[in-house]
């Protein structure tokens, strides 16, 4: 059974920093995709930033560019998002998700994949003014 744990939202005021950690169970890091999404009320869900486990090649949306930034710990099967000069607009709630076939790009912009996907409970991020 593939489970993902979602942990480190909080409340911050605008500019702090948080860490997102998300722990996968079930599942190994070989040449699969990995990402953080986030949905604020009454919007959209949106792909954050994904990456593939094979080269790293990672896409992020503009809005974050230069101040979050995703890694992956594949011994520890954990995959964590950095969040720096946090906007009042970062408030969401952020979950994690997995699929296996590497397809990072169509993870993140279409929350789909050929071989099957993942998702992980939300932790919510709250930046105040």
């Amino acid at each position: 059974e593939v489970q993902l744990q979602a942990s480190g939202g909080g409340l911050v005021h605008t500019g702090g920093s948080l860490t997102l950690s998300c722990t996968i169970s079930g599942f190994t890091f070989d040449d699969v995709a990995l990402g953080w999404f986030r949905q604020a009320p009454g919007k959209e869900r949106e792909g954050v930033s994904c990456t593939r486990t094979s080269d790293g090649e990672t896409y992020s949306i503009d809005s974050v560019k230069g101040r979050f930034t995703m890694s992956a710990d594949a011994a520890k099967n954990t995959v964590f998002l950095q969040m720096n000069s946090l906007k009042p607009e970062d408030t969401a709630t952020y979950y994690c998700g997995v699929a296996r076939g590497g397809d990072y790009k169509r993870l993140c912009l279409l929350f789909a994949s050929d071989e099957g996907e993942y998702w992980g409970q939300g932790t919510q991020v709250t930046v105040s003014s």
